[in-house]
């Protein structure tokens, strides 16, 4: 059988083995010493000593300075005198003994009362016992050992040596650090990123970098000194760091920005300088830092006195670790922010971080790479399309995607399936979007009316607008906190034009115009709506300067540098232009909605009957009653709202 090279076969001393080798040892010294003493001796006094020796019951007396060790004939123990002692411990008969102790006053005295015992033949021996000094010396020492033994425990324990999660006193200021190396098992390669092409490019050549220095160096190219990941979350940034463990053969320190904070003073600064030092000592080494806003915020905002110096103290000693004037070479520091806005800017600078890789949400092409590497895992069924599954998730992470599969392959087993196939994927698509539908929620039918109604006039109006999202699927089945759910098909846009944000805002109003058109009414079931198409005006007025009054004028800072925050980029006129001219959009398309679906009442009235029929309509059901989309394209994938 073949062996494991990994194996440890060393042996490994282990603090209950001390034990059990103390206990060994104090069992082999009782048996030497004549066996183990069952006896069970009592407690006698001198004057009764005399009584058993003149009686001539006395066998064998053994007597020290301090102590008279008593041994009785067998006879005697016949005599109920002694049965008490009669038995030793176990219960059988103590024909050994000893049978009684004896403290001793005057020993001379005793030693001539035993030698006349002995020449009038009352007692057959008798000796006394050489002086030993140990038994006093154990008796000294065994408190002190059993105390320094308590007290190397509790120290152990307290610099975590022992293993123990308690304590940590004395390493608080160490690294919390944890090190890959390739006698490490780290699986997470390049080959498991799917989709960051450009990403991966800069990470991978970092990792070339610490491989392969001289093809760098030799055309006079310096190692960078970190490189930020920024982008939303769940994009796979820390994925990225995971690859760069599993590609480098240099050690890699991975730890999270929450690790340098502790309650205690100078606690940051000292783990920053540790983790520096461990990574000197292994360089070339990379350092990777998870969530760097937690310690590298912006110094000097919202300060109260005294509240974040241990922070800034901190990060600090972070950008004088990084490239400060004892700068330490050949290590690489990789960190990762989805708020890299808020970081100071002394971080962000070359020379510490000299590069900034953007890790952007996945387009269709790369939804698909990330699809065919989640699918790896799962029983899936043959006709199962990854690109149909690419576009059925427009805007989702990678972390959105592998939630997606993985939802997939519980819904199929739940149904009892032996694989997973194309509509379970539809369904997890839904409950993540759109979330659990509610079967059971107790809806009116003046409600179900009102919600059909309400989700029909969101269909008609997109489905009549060119640059508004198509829809694919209506339900008025309770899903999460919403009454109903709408399933649209955006499109993947990398600008946006003032005629497409308008007609989406209109398709939004959809819903609260249909109410007008219908009931002549309005009800609070459109307040999503208003928040959405609230933001897109705002943003349009206040952000993207798309508006004609205000002009080519933003009062955005994307940076989130801003130095003159503490108080509204414009004045109190022109707060009231840009509420007018918020307001004017929305009400416009508010009114452009409720003519659409006037010149389409009975339409609108008929899917709306449909919809309470079946509770869920399709494209083709829009198709049989408004014909199809002039302006439809066949690459469509679908969003809820």
């Amino acid at each position: 059988m073949a062996q494991n090279p990994n194996n440890n076969s060393g042996f490994k001393f282990s603090p209950w083995m001390s034990i059990v080798l103390v206990l060994m040892i104090f069992f082999t010294i009782s048996l030497v010493t004549d066996g183990l003493d069952l006896s069970n001796p009592g407690k006698t006094s001198l004057s009764k000593f005399n009584k058993f020796l003149e009686a001539g019951q006395v066998e064998k007396v053994t007597f020290n300075n301090t102590k008279a060790t008593i041994y009785l004939k067998k006879a005697a123990l016949k005599d109920k005198a002694h049965a008490k002692v009669k038995n030793d411990i176990t219960g059988k008969l103590n024909v050994k003994g000893p049978h009684y102790i004896m403290e001793i006053g005057d020993v001379k005295a005793f030693q001539d009362s035993l030698s006349k015992a002995d020449a009038s033949g009352k007692i057959s021996e008798y000796e006394k016992e050489a002086e030993s000094m140990w038994g006093d010396i154990i008796s000294l020492l065994l408190p002190v050992i059993l105390l320094g033994a308590l007290w190397i425990f509790m120290m152990r324990r307290m610099s975590g040596g022992s293993g123990g999660g308690g304590g940590q006193i004395f390493s608080i200021g160490k690294s919390k650090a944890k090190l890959f190396d390739e006698k490490n098992d780290t699986r997470v390669t390049f080959e498991n990123v799917a989709g960051l092409e450009g990403a991966k490019e800069e990470i991978q050549e970092i990792v070339e970098f610490l491989k392969n220095p001289e093809k760098y160096t030799s055309i006079g190219g310096k190692i960078p000194k970190g490189a930020l990941l920024v982008g939303p979350p769940g994009t796979g940034k820390t994925l990225l760091a995971k690859a760069v463990a599993g590609e480098a053969k240099v050690p890699f320190f991975s730890l999270s920005g929450s690790d340098f904070v502790e309650m205690f003073v100078g606690v940051g600064a000292s783990r920053v300088r540790d983790l520096f030092k461990q990574a000197k000592e292994k360089s070339p080494a990379i350092i990777f830092i998870d969530e760097i806003d937690a310690v590298g915020r912006a110094r000097g905002k919202n300060n109260m006195t005294g509240a974040n110096d241990e922070r800034e103290n901190t990060l600090n000693q972070l950008l004088t670790e990084m490239d400060g004037f004892g700068t330490n070479s050949n290590v690489i520091v990789l960190a990762a922010t989805n708020r890299a806005d808020v970081l100071d800017k002394a971080l962000l600078r070359a020379g510490r971080f000299d590069r900034q890789i953007y890790v952007d949400l996945p387009d269709i092409r790369e939804r698909k790479e990330i699809f065919e590497v989640h699918l790896k895992p799962l029983k899936k069924s043959e006709e199962l399309d990854t690109e149909f599954l690419a576009k059925q998730t427009p805007g989702f992470s990678g972390a959105d995607i592998a939630n997606v599969c993985n939802e997939a392959a519980l819904i199929a087993a739940r149904n009892d399936k032996k694989a997973v196939d194309k509509q379970d994927f539809l369904d997890a698509v839904d409950r993540i979007v759109g979330g659990l539908e509610k079967k059971n929620k107790i809806v009116t039918p003046e409600e179900k009316r009102a919600i059909a109604i309400h989700e029909a006039g969101h269909a008609t109006v997109s489905w009549m607008l060119e640059h508004a999202a198509p829809l694919v699927k209506v339900t008025i089945v309770p899903r999460g906190q919403s009454l109903g759910a709408a399933w649209y098909l955006p499109e993947e846009r990398l600008i946006v034009r003032p005629e497409q944000m308008l007609d989406e805002m209109c398709a939004t109003m959809g819903g609260r115009a249909a109410e007008r058109v219908i009931f002549d009414k309005i009800s609070t079931g459109a307040l999503s709506d208003l928040e959405k198409v609230t933001r897109q005006a705002r943003a349009m007025v206040t952000i993207y300067g798309l508006n004609e009054k205000l002009g080519n004028i933003t009062y955005y800072d994307s940076s989130g540098q801003s130095d003159y925050n503490f108080s509204k980029p414009y004045s109190e006129d022109t707060a009231k232009v840009i509420d007018t001219e918020i307001s004017k959009l929305i009400e416009e398309q508010y009114q452009r909605a409720i003519d659409i679906l006037e010149h389409n009442k009975e339409k609108l009235t008929q899917l709306a009957d449909i919809l309470i029929e079946k509770e869920v309509i399709f494209k083709d059901d829009l198709e049989t009653i408004f014909g199809k989309r002039p302006f439809d394209k066949q690459d469509e994938s679908p969003v809820a709202e």
